[in-house]
C-alpha cells in the first residue's frame, strides 16, 4: 500500500473520484492515524444485482414494518454510527480526512446514505459514492436488529430502479455473503467498472494528479456496502412501476428515481427481479 501523505498529493473530492474511476479507494489505519492509503485489492467484492437474495427472516422483518427509510437526509449521523466502536471492534478506519472527504462529496452529490428510522431514532444506515452507473460501498451501521440489513435492501431496491449495473462491497464478509456478495478478479472488476461507467479506463492505475499514489494490495477493514439519493423511500404505500425502463441512461445510475412511498412489499417485489435465475424472498 502506498500512503497519500507519501506522494505529497493533495486528496479532493475530485482526485478522489478519479480514484474511484479507477477501481481504487482511500482508506486509514485507524481513527487516530491522519494518513490515508490507496487500496486496490486483487480479489474485489461486489454484490450482482440480478442475483440479490433476500433471507426469509428479513423479507418477514421488511413486510412487517415499523420503520421508515430515509435517504441522504443525516449524513453527520451515519457516518458516526459507522465509526463507532461496536462488539469485537474498539477502533475503526474512519479518520478525521475520511469523515471531510466524504462530507465534501455528499455536498456535491456523490456521496449518498440510506437511513433506517425507528421511533424518531436512526438505528441503522449506509453510505457509499455514486459514479455512473456504479456505486461504492463505504460502510455500514446497525443499532437494532437487522437496520444495516434494511438499508441494504432499499439501497439495492433503489439502485436496480435507478439504472445502476454495478454494486461495489470492496471486500466480502460473511454478513454480505449471505445477500448474494462473491469476490472477482480485479480484471473482472475493472471490466465491470469500465461497463458501469462507459468508459475504458484500461489498467486500472491511478491517472492524472492521483498517478503518483498509485496502487496497493488489498488492505485490512470491513467490507461495507452502502448507498442511497434521491427522494426519501419511505416505508408506505404504492408500488414501484417501470423499473425497468428508469434510469438507464448510459451515462449514469439515477438514485431520484424511486418515489417515496413504496411499500415494503414493493421494495422486496423490486429487488427481486431478475434477468437471470432470481432471487429469493419466500
Amino acid at each position: 500500500m502506498t500512503t497519500i501523505d507519501d506522494v505529497m498529493i493533495e486528496i479532493t473530492p475530485q482526485v478522489l473520484l478519479k480514484a474511484y474511476a479507477c477501481g481504487i479507494f482511500p482508506m486509514a489505519e485507524s481513527a487516530e492515524d491522519s494518513a490515508l492509503y490507496w487500496i486496490e485489492p486483487e480479489r474485489r467484492g461486489i454484490l450482482p444485482l440480478d442475483q440479490v437474495h433476500i433471507p426469509k427472516s428479513l423479507a418477514r422483518t421488511i413486510r412487517r414494518g415499523g420503520f421508515e427509510v430515509r435517504v441522504d437526509n443525516d449524513f453527520e449521523g451515519v457516518i458516526e454510527g459507522c465509526a463507532a466502536p461496536r462488539a469485537g471492534r474498539r477502533s475503526t478506519w474512519i479518520n478525521g480526512r475520511i469523515r471531510g472527504l466524504y462530507r465534501d462529496l455528499f455536498a456535491l452529490g456523490h456521496c449518498h446514505t440510506v437511513e433506517v428510522w425507528q421511533d424518531g431514532e436512526m438505528t441503522g444506515g449506509l453510505y457509499g459514492v455514486h459514479l455512473g452507473r456504479a456505486f461504492f460501498g463505504e460502510s455500514m451501521f446497525s443499532k437494532a436488529r437487522d437496520a444495516s440489513k434494511i438499508a441494504l435492501v432499499y439501497l439495492v431496491a433503489r439502485l436496480k430502479y435507478g439504472g445502476f449495473t454495478l454494486l461495489d462491497t470492496q471486500f466480502v464478509t460473511g454478513h454480505l455473503a449471505r445477500f448474494g456478495a462473491i469476490e472477482v478478479s480485479r480484471q473482472e472488476f475493472q471490466r465491470l467498472l469500465e461497463e458501469a461507467l462507459g468508459t475504458s479506463q484500461g489498467s486500472g492505475s491511478l491517472s492524472g494528479a492521483a498517478a503518483a499514489g498509485g496502487g496497493g494490495a488489498a488492505g485490512g477493514g470491513a467490507a461495507s456496502a452502502g448507498g442511497g439519493g434521491g427522494a426519501s423511500a419511505a416505508a408506505a404505500g404504492g408500488s414501484p412501476t417501470g423499473a425497468s425502463s428508469a434510469g438507464t441512461s448510459p451515462s449514469g445510475g439515477v438514485f431520484s428515481a424511486l418515489s417515496s412511498g413504496v411499500a415494503p412489499g414493493g421494495i422486496l417485489q423490486l429487488v427481486s427481479q431478475t434477468s437471470n435465475t432470481g432471487c429469493s424472498t419466500a
